[in-house]
């Protein structure tokens, strides 16, 4: 986690060197505009900071405030840093190809006020389409059949919710979006894979009841993401179990006969040595009821060991990037990181887009989701 925070902020200072260059000089910036522009790029930079010593410390209306404006920053910066830098690119690409041509390519290069304009004006836009996207959250279907139900279970319906991330951002406008697209899906089963609560969950009295007043016939199951660790677990934990989640840490459970279900803990446990490690293998091997069996785990990273000793993984984490392009970025590291995958062994990987955000309360060509699998029984 450490290593990580030394990555983000070290990343996130060299972005915020680069926008304060081309602002400062598309503005023509003078010392004290450019000292002003230098003290709010260091208040952004540290804000994450900011908010989670005032939250820490019961400052939770401030924290809230600086979570909204540091984190929205954020989400434009990304948005302006990748389009200015993609036009940068574009500018050096027609200079090299002046030079080797020995043609004036002149004509055909944004000037520096426009390649300053475009970015600003693209990342407004991208932003404030982004808010809204982020709480116009989607019903995802996908339909597998199977010849592993009861046969007197034709069809099971299981909802999944993952990276709700309930917090100082996403509050009870959000959840209460969430909650009516689950009751509208009706399931016998909901689970949520990971990261339902946020960095730090002091002020989310209040949040649990809606969640605890579903329902499904069959239960709710949860596992642990990495968030989970960083809030604390004994705090995420006791909030999970008053949701009225039943909790799996590397354990399986056959529910009421007709399905198998197995939830593993999140790899960040390791780090605060707070993980139930176990065997996926060993684990899944234990079912030898001929169900049909579902494992639910966070991060979308298949265990090859585990291929054809379950049917359905179902797996979040990526928020599919979140804010195009870093959606680019998370697909380097997660080749799966959204949709539908075949897997060897019969094997099926589904990682869903996320039902809220992390940090920006901004998504950019990712809306949220709410996931409906319908397991349909061949013999019906």
């Amino acid at each position: 986690m450490r290593m990580f925070l030394v990555y983000f902020f070290s990343v996130y200072g060299l972005v915020h060197l680069y926008a304060f260059f081309r602002i400062k000089t598309a503005l023509s910036a003078g010392l004290q505009g450019s000292i002003l522009l230098a003290a709010f790029m260091a208040l952004m930079i540290f804000a994450p900071f900011i908010v989670n010593f005032s939250e820490r410390h019961g400052y939770e209306f401030f924290a809230r405030f600086m979570s909204y404006a540091g984190y929205l920053w954020m989400g434009w910066l990304f948005l302006f840093f990748s389009s200015s830098l993609a036009i940068d690119v574009c500018r050096f690409v027609l200079y090299a190809a002046g030079l080797v041509l020995q043609r004036d390519l002149s004509a055909l290069t944004p000037s520096a006020r426009l390649s300053f304009i475009v970015p600003v004006l693209f990342s407004v836009a991208a932003s404030v389409y982004g808010y809204f996207e982020a709480n116009n959250i989607r019903t995802e279907h996908i339909t597998i059949r199977t010849s592993k139900l009861p046969d007197n279970i034709g069809r099971l319906k299981i909802v999944q919710i993952s990276d709700v991330h309930l917090g100082l951002i996403v509050r009870e406008e959000k959840l209460k979006k969430i909650i009516d697209r689950i009751k509208g899906a009706d399931p016998d089963i909901l689970v949520s894979t990971g990261d339902l609560v946020d960095g730090l969950i002091n002020g989310l009295e209040g949040l649990s009841e809606p969640l605890n007043a579903l329902a499904p016939k069959y239960g709710k199951f949860a596992i642990t993401g990495n968030h989970e660790f960083y809030a604390g677990m004994n705090q995420a934990l006791s909030f999970t179990r008053k949701a009225g989640f039943q909790v799996l840490r590397g354990e399986g459970i056959t529910v009421e006969g007709i399905i198998n279900i197995a939830g593993v803990d999140d790899p960040a446990g390791d780090i605060y040595g707070r993980s139930k490690k176990v065997s996926e293998k060993a684990l899944l091997s234990g079912f030898d009821n001929g169900k049909f069996v579902l494992l639910l785990k966070h991060r979308p990273l298949p265990d090859k060991e585990s291929f054809g000793l379950f049917d359905l993984q179902l797996s979040g984490h990526t928020h599919k990037g979140q804010i195009f392009p870093f959606s680019l970025v998370t697909k380097l590291y997660y080749p799966a990181h959204a949709g539908l995958l075949g897997l060897p062994g019969k094997s099926v990987l589904y990682v869903s887009r996320g039902t809220g955000t992390w940090g920006p309360p901004v998504r950019f060509l990712s809306p949220p989701e709410v996931t409906v699998i319908e397991l349909i029984n061949e013999r019906e």
